[in-house]
């Protein structure tokens, strides 16, 4: 039947340029190449968006039997006798004059693992650092020890529990890395689980696999990679889940040689990679994640500016992590506005896992614009188109555009800005997956 919305504000397109590319520079802050004026409708038909136009043209030629109820907000559905020669006349949704934005694309979490870690909050307080707590018996180590116990059910369960609530503040598609087994059967596992999210879940889910996240306590370094390149790479192309590799580029984990090691191993079963980089100081992973081609380089707080050059150069995202910082009781120092200066590219995802559990994106973005000075136009193209870029999907754009996926939220307000200011509350008026109104699992 379709559904049409109708008496929109303001509409946070985003398609200006190739639209398959990343803004960057003055294009982040381009409203008028950006958005359209209000009082559009946007009808949506088996999950794409099919016409977008003003209000008055899609209401005469799709639901001329539509009246306003100006008391009531929610869907009205056609008579049966609705509209002569159309057999499937569209609900109705009215906007109410609110802004349009596109569903966010969160694209770094870590959404499945297992056990409690919220004892870490304490130490932190006490003045260690994360790498002290993991060589404590915390961190990364602490949730493993849970996650490898989880069935494939209870991954699911848990996992389908936290997307719904991520879906409750807008986000649409997600990125999403296992990590948390560092064994094969674990891994596997994790992934398998997300597989089956993606098919109950009305949000989409693009899994990553991160064996190389930390070295179990069990294996040596040597056997551990070992592991990594001949028993678990193998059998996670096998698998045909993973749609990358990513790998714990910093010291004190992984060395720029040994993930250099892995990407290349990864590239020759033909899956690309996503790398953590330079999170607590410079050690150069940006720049070496530039230079093996990899998708996106996260975290990139300590990166120098020639490495987000060379990133920018070779078309490898810098994912900008925020929350990270922020519940490490790290500055909030992030170089977002110089990224829009000098014209480097970057997008803002949650890095959602069991030390950071911030699974809104608007959440994060108002860190990026009441803390890091970032205009909120900006903010919103850093979580909706920048990172679907890095996603290698047609469907997936993070725009509003005709033929394309319709994801999108309608705010409750008629400026798009709002859209990350009020980050204690739910601020959409309604969110839509795929062409159905949600917030809920299927």
């Amino acid at each position: 039947m379709g559904l049409l919305i109708v008496n929109t504000g303001e509409v946070a397109h985003l398609t200006s340029g190739d639209a398959t590319s990343p803004l960057t520079g003055a294009d982040m802050t381009d409203r008028e190449s950006n958005t359209l004026p209000a009082d559009q409708a946007i009808l949506i038909r088996d999950s794409v968006i099919e016409r977008i136009s003003d209000s008055e043209s899609l209401i005469s030629e799709f639901a001329p039997w539509w009246q306003p109820d100006h008391a009531n907000v929610g869907v009205f559905d056609p008579p049966s006798d609705a509209t002569p020669g159309i057999s499937t006349s569209p609900s109705v949704l009215d906007g109410k004059g609110n802004a349009v934005i596109p569903g966010f694309v969160d694209c770094h979490t870590h959404l499945l693992w297992g056990g409690d870690r919220s004892n870490e909050v304490a130490l932190r307080e006490q003045g260690y650092s994360y790498r002290e707590i993991a060589e404590m018996g915390g961190g990364i180590g602490k949730t493993v020890r849970s996650t490898r116990n989880m069935t494939l059910d209870d991954m699911c369960r848990i996992g389908l529990k936290r997307l719904n609530k991520m879906t409750l503040t807008g986000t649409t598609v997600i990125e999403t890395k296992s990590g948390y087994g560092l064994e094969l059967e674990a891994e596997l596992r994790m992934l398998e689980a997300m597989k089956r999210m993606d098919e109950l879940s009305d949000a989409k889910i693009f899994p990553t696999w991160l064996g190389a996240h930390d070295f179990p306590p069990e294996r040596s370094r040597s056997e551990y990679m070992d592991d990594l390149l001949s028993t678990q790479l193998p059998a996670v192309s096998e698998q045909g889940i993973a749609r990358w590799a990513d790998v714990f580029c910093e010291v004190g984990w992984f060395t720029n040689e040994e993930t250099e090691d892995i990407v290349r191993a990864a590239s020759e079963f033909n899956i690309p990679s996503r790398l953590h980089v330079d999170e607590f100081e410079d050690s150069g992973g940006l720049a070496l994640a530039a230079e093996l081609g990899a998708v996106s380089g996260d975290h990139a707080a300590k990166s120098t500016a020639l490495s987000r050059q060379a990133a920018t150069d070779t078309g490898t995202m810098q994912t900008f992590l925020p929350g990270t910082p922020y519940v490490l009781g790290n500055p909030l120092d992030l170089p977002l506005q110089e990224c829009v200066e000098q014209g480097w590219a970057f997008s803002l995802a949650t890095d959602y896992n069991p030390n950071c559990e911030i699974s809104s994106i608007p959440f994060i973005a108002n860190l990026a614009t009441s803390r890091m000075d970032l205009d909120p136009f900006a903010t919103l193209i850093a979580c909706t188109r920048n990172p679907s870029t890095t996603l290698d999907d047609a469907e997936i754009t993070g725009t509003i555009v005709e033929g394309g996926r319709a994801d999108l939220n309608i705010l409750n307000s008629q400026s798009v800005d709002s859209w990350c200011l009020t980050p204690a509350e739910n601020q959409f008026m309604f969110t839509i997956l795929a062409g159905s109104i949600v917030n809920r699992i299927k």
